[in-house]
């Protein structure tokens, strides 16, 4: 993957740091590159189900935020991205002290952008993979600020 400009990794940054539910959930950019996003959050308590594993509802926000990011980080810079459509496949619980999630895009199309991403727990040394999401983005147009 290609690295991204100084700008372009800020605006990406920048974004993410305004997503209240990554902040409430700690989650934290770990790398970005051209197609390419990573995001680290520990499983606070208070985002887990009823049998001590991380909710499914993380799972899914993480790896749908990850996927959305890869797909923003081949955006213009008056663009971002929404979520069409998202699926997930749960392979295993998210049993952990954290997640990290990993999206990258498929396709950089002008109005469809096919996006994938990976979910891991990790246990200590142990990784276990718990989630594939596919889904699409949709460029939007964002208000540029008047000067």
């Amino acid at each position: 993957m290609t690295e991204l400009s100084t700008d372009t990794e800020a605006r990406l940054r920048d974004s993410f740091a305004a997503q209240s539910l990554m902040t409430f959930a700690g989650a934290e950019v770990e790398h970005c590159a051209h197609g390419l996003f990573r995001i680290e959050s520990p499983i606070p308590d208070d985002m887990k189900q009823q049998h001590d594993f991380g909710h499914a509802a993380l799972t899914f926000a993480l790896g749908d935020t990850a996927a959305g990011y890869a797909a923003m980080s081949v955006m213009r810079p008056d663009q971002e991205v929404l979520t069409a459509e998202m699926k997930i496949q749960l392979l295993a619980p998210a049993k952990g002290q954290r997640l990290v999630a990993e999206g990258r895009i498929i396709k950089a199309g002008r109005r469809l952008i096919p996006v994938e991403a990976d979910v891991w727990a990790v246990d200590g040394d142990k990784t276990t993979h718990i989630a594939r999401l596919i889904g699409t983005m949709v460029p939007v147009d964002i208000p540029v600020a008047a000067t």
